[in-house]
């Protein structure tokens, strides 16, 4: 499946001027180069309307599509560097997606609910949820937040357009041997919905938009059914990893989470992950909702994370950090396990390991006696706010944002806040709203994110505390969670009805995208080999007997590379259908149902194979089909030509 972004705008009826764009894309995360490139783009085409103030980029947290666009260098090592072709693929589509919200903007009516979804997610850290106050945790019937809230979008008519939800759900139903671009479940969800709307629309040409967005995704796992060893041979395969530590044997590799799909595939388990959050949207798209009603309002800052300083609401005085990745970073979780010897859980001031006590100075700065206090208790294991080489490794500046839209204030996030993150964050900046007569009682807060850029985790004080991986990737210290709340609630003013103008703020981040390197290779040429032409058919479907219903129609072409040309609002493949005498195209890349598999065959003669599958779903019409591949051959010495491969027609009985 294609990744997507999808764009909502809301303007004022009174003072159309006043408007907010949300964008929620299937990407990993916000990055703020990425933004700053779309804010220029956007800024430039419809001179003060959209700013940087104004526009808010979030993601979908999808952990299965392509990386190498963050500006920062520790997301880009498994990369092999910054993508720039990636990078720009993101912000092409991305304004596109504003372009057209811009023109389809029209007079409606918004309304507001929420509903529970108790079987789409899981605590992926239930032992550092538990340190949390027993009263606190007394307060919720679970470790996750249940809740999805929904932003129903209808037109002067009452027709409804679209919707915008949030719920909490990491995206990592696809597991991380997969190598196929996708935009997990909340990709999956979206295209479930709109294709429930629209049929026989082609995805990404449907005119109803349904938003799947992030919330506070920190400890959350779609994999429902928990985590367990997958050690054959070991005593413990099949059982529970250990509860602290998520290890098997003591170490972290086989300990892997299971989705409810699990006995299938986990293309399985991300279409029911998608179809609860489908389920719970459409209960509430059923339901007369309550209207939102009051102006549009916005507000956006940079605020400095490293040693700030700021005073508790106990009147202690408490400072963040520069930022550090603690050892339990490299344990990974029970979506994607760690390597060597790392685990979670570890906050003990001796190393795990002495070794990479001493490998870890080769990599970053070894942190000093001020770095080592401030981020207590978390181990240090990449000093990454002190790397500066060959540009930041982490981010110290992050985008502070919140977007009103009448009683409904989003708070755009700039990291993956846990459960009782999210939970404090939200309690505390509504009563700030309400006490500073921004918004009544009916005042209603929701989080976006991880949005506009990405600063990793923020876990509780005492989540830190016990370090599992969200303890030790909140990168800023103990006192991050809090120094968000200090910072967006002393900033709750400028969404009052009558407020003008924007905070001061600190330097904005320092583009680093001019910095950046990559080790990937480009495209040096592509051969179709001896006796073949780009297209032809190497391994043809099955033309002796009809296909039924679930079965798998493959056909294998002679190929090339795709990167030399990711047909942006195309597709690679086609299945298509013999309508009247003329072919019609019934699917495409952006289906869940079909595959693009390309395979470098020679490196040295520059051959490739391209694979095309769709399983055929239930309720396919009979009749006659075809597999079509459109691509892109690059010579040694000359332009890219693209072409296009047909399969043999075959039936469908």
């Amino acid at each position: 499946m294609r990744q997507r972004s999808r764009a909502f705008i809301v303007a004022d009826a009174s003072n159309p001027s006043n408007r907010v764009v949300f964008i929620n894309a299937d990407i990993a995360m916000g990055d703020t180069g990425v933004r700053r490139s779309i804010v220029s783009a956007l800024s430039q085409e419809f001179p003060g309307l959209y700013t940087n103030e104004n526009i808010a980029l979030s993601s979908t947290h999808q952990h299965s599509g392509v990386g190498g666009y963050l500006e920062d260098l520790l997301p880009q090592i498994t990369a092999l560097g910054y993508v720039n072709e990636t990078a720009q693929a993101i912000i092409a589509g991305t304004v596109l997606a504003v372009k057209r919200a811009h023109a389809s903007l029209a007079e409606g009516k918004l309304s507001l609910g929420n509903t529970t979804v108790v079987d789409g997610n899981r605590n992926r850290s239930p032992s550092a949820y538990l340190a949390n106050p027993a009263e606190e945790r007394a307060r919720y019937e679970y470790d996750q937040d249940k809740d999805l809230t929904l932003v129903r979008f209808d037109d002067a008519n009452g027709n409804a357009r679209g919707f915008l939800s949030f719920f909490a759900v990491h995206g990592t139903s696809i597991y991380e041997n997969n190598t196929l671009v996708s935009s997990d479940n909340k990709g999956m969800a979206a295209y479930l919905y709109e294709s429930s709307i629209e049929p026989d629309a082609m995805p990404g040409n449907n005119t109803f938009v349904a938003g799947f967005a992030q919330s506070n995704v920190g400890d959350t796992s779609p994999n429902t059914l928990g985590a367990f060893c997958e050690s054959p041979g070991q005593p413990w395969d099949g059982q529970a990893c250990d509860f602290d530590h998520s290890t098997c044997g003591n170490k972290t590799e086989d300990c892997h989470g299971r989705g409810p799909g699990f006995r299938i595939s986990d293309y399985e388990s991300n279409k029911i992950i998608a179809q609860y959050q489908v389920d719970g949207a459409k209960t509430l798209m059923g339901q007369q909702l309550t209207p939102i009603t009051g102006p549009v309002k916005w507000v956006h800052t940079y605020m400095n994370m490293s040693f700030r300083s700021f005073t508790l609401p106990n009147g202690t005085s408490v400072q963040t950090c520069p930022p550090a990745m603690g050892y339990s970073f490299a344990g990974g979780t029970t979506d994607g396990p760690g390597a060597f010897d790392f685990i979670q859980g570890d906050n003990s001031s001796s190393s795990q390991n002495p070794f990479w006590e001493i490998v870890k100075g080769a990599v970053t700065p070894y942190p000093d006696q001020q770095q080592i206090d401030c981020q207590y208790p978390k181990p240090i294991l990449l000093n990454t706010g002190f790397a500066h080489w060959p540009y930041e490794w982490s981010p110290n500046t992050v985008d502070i944002q919140m977007l009103r839209v009448g009683q409904l204030v989003i708070l755009v996030m700039p990291g993956e806040l846990t459960t009782m993150s999210g939970r404090r964050m939200r309690e505390a900046l509504r009563a700030k709203l309400i006490s500073e007569g921004v918004l009544g009682d009916d005042a209603y807060v929701v989080i976006a994110g991880p949005a506009n850029t990405y600063a990793h985790y923020v876990a509780t004080p005492e989540e830190y505390s016990v370090q599992r991986y969200e303890g030790a990737s909140t990168i800023f210290g103990q006192w991050t969670l809090d120094s968000y709340i200090d910072k967006y609630s002393s900033i709750v003013s400028y969404l009052a009805d009558d407020a003008t103008g924007q905070p001061p703020s600190d330097p904005a981040p320092v583009d680093q995208t001019s910095k950046a390197i990559s080790l990937q290779t480009g495209v040096v040429f592509d051969a179709a080999g001896i006796g073949r032409d780009f297209g032809d058919v190497l391994t043809d479907v099955r033309t002796s007997s009809p296909y039924t219903a679930g079965e798998a129609v493959i056909a294998t072409f002679v190929g090339a590379n795709p990167r030399n040309n990711l047909r942006l609002e195309q597709t690679f493949l086609n299945v298509d259908q013999l309508v009247n005498g003329q072919w019609k195209a019934v699917r495409s890349d952006s289906h869940p149902s079909t595959t693009y598999q390309w395979a470098r065959t020679s490196t040295i003669l520059g051959t490739s194979t391209v694979n095309i599958t769709w399983v055929i779903e239930d309720g396919t019409p009979s009749g006659t089909y075809r597999l079509t591949y459109f691509g892109d051959s690059k010579p040694l010495i000359g332009n890219i030509t693209p072409f296009v491969g047909h399969s043999s027609s075959f039936t469908i009985s």
